[in-house]
């Protein structure tokens, strides 16, 4: 592998495992069930919106999302795509690109 470690030495399984274990990182299994996850562009597309409001659904919580690590590529579970929330999140980002302004009222305590 190209990447070494911090030390400048090269991936072993020795080096994977005392990583994996130091991070508490669970070995892989290939038989493990996975959501079936898609990208931010593709979401995008099948919301028929552009990348950037997918990511505002992301940062609003409307569209649940996970990273392996900061600035990876997003892994969006594909069932979260009907959910209410983000049928809400959408008629949200459409009103205010139509001009429409949303007022948030505070609930005073």
């Amino acid at each position: 592998m190209r990447c070494r470690t911090e030390d400048g030495e090269t991936w072993t399984t020795v080096r994977v495992a005392g990583l994996r274990d130091k991070l508490a990182i669970p070995a892989y299994d290939p038989d493990a069930e996975t959501p079936k996850t898609i990208s931010v562009d593709a979401a995008a597309k099948r919301l028929g919106v552009c990348v950037a409001s997918v990511h505002k659904l992301i940062r609003s919580g409307a569209l649940p999302a996970s990273q392996i690590m900061y600035s990876a590529p997003w892994k969006i579970p594909i069932d979260a795509l009907e959910s209410d929330a983000v049928r809400i999140g959408l008629q949200e980002i459409s009103d205010v690109g139509h001009g429409k302004t949303l007022i948030r009222l505070k609930t005073s305590p």
